[in-house]
């Protein structure tokens, strides 16, 4: 897999376009307590994202992270999680730097955008618009778009089908052990952004072909003239 000849570049949006974890984590100890359960910090709710809602949830229930709660403790739960989150998501949720100039500069050259998240439709469209992002990518799947989420690779050869773009001229962007699962399910390349929510993943093991430490290294990755703003 090679970063040469990218057409189309596909995006994770929790830890890669947008810091979440606040707004995340009082969705979770919104529902946690009022299950009458112990808040978690909000640094431990950080390592628990990438796996869409329901995992969350599951993992602030169990405090493991592959473990499954008791199925009524799980709905209950997950319908107090969607009440605070849907109430709270753009509240304390930001850019990371240099996200809206990236994407431009990434547009510009004619490149195909879009995003990949295990998020739910129902919260990922809200947060893309409250940030003023949703405008800038031909395809959004979300973690209930299909039947499959990351790190399965229907979601991304979806998305890659639909902007019209083969596999080996598309590229993941994303934080996380699922985006790089994903991407190389799909025969995609990956660029990692380590800055995001990786739960201390040893990513480089899985050898991504670039790291962007900061967002707005993207272009440089890609080979394209670096942006220098910070919007």
């Amino acid at each position: 897999m090679s970063l040469s000849g990218t057409r189309a570049v596909l995006f994770d949006l929790d830890g890669t376009l947008v810091a979440s974890a606040p707004d995340l984590a009082t969705a979770v100890n919104g529902a946690l307590l009022d299950l009458d359960r112990e808040p978690v910090s909000e640094s431990r709710i950080a390592d628990w994202i990438g796996n869409g809602a329901r995992r969350l949830v599951a993992r602030a229930l169990t405090g493991e992270v592959m473990a499954d709660p008791e199925p009524d403790l799980w709905e209950r739960a997950m319908a107090r999680f969607n009440a605070h989150y849907a109430a709270c998501l753009a509240d304390r949720t930001r850019l990371y730097p240099g996200v809206r100039a990236t994407l431009a500069q990434l547009a510009a050259h004619g490149l195909a955008l879009g995003v990949v998240t295990n998020k739910p439709a129902c919260f990922t469209g809200p947060v893309l618009r409250a940030m003023g992002l949703a405008d800038w990518f031909g395809v959004i799947v979300a973690g209930d778009t299909l039947g499959a989420r990351k790190p399965d690779a229907a979601p991304m050869r979806y998305a890659a089908g639909t902007l019209g773009v083969p596999a080996e001229a598309t590229v993941m962007v994303g934080d996380a052990m699922t985006d790089v699962g994903a991407a190389r399910a799909a025969g995609m390349a990956m660029i990692w952004v380590p800055y995001g929510y990786h739960r201390g993943d040893d990513i480089l093991a899985e050898q991504p072909e670039a790291v962007a430490e900061r967002f707005e290294d993207l272009p440089g990755c890609l080979g394209l003239r670096q942006t220098t703003a910070n919007a």
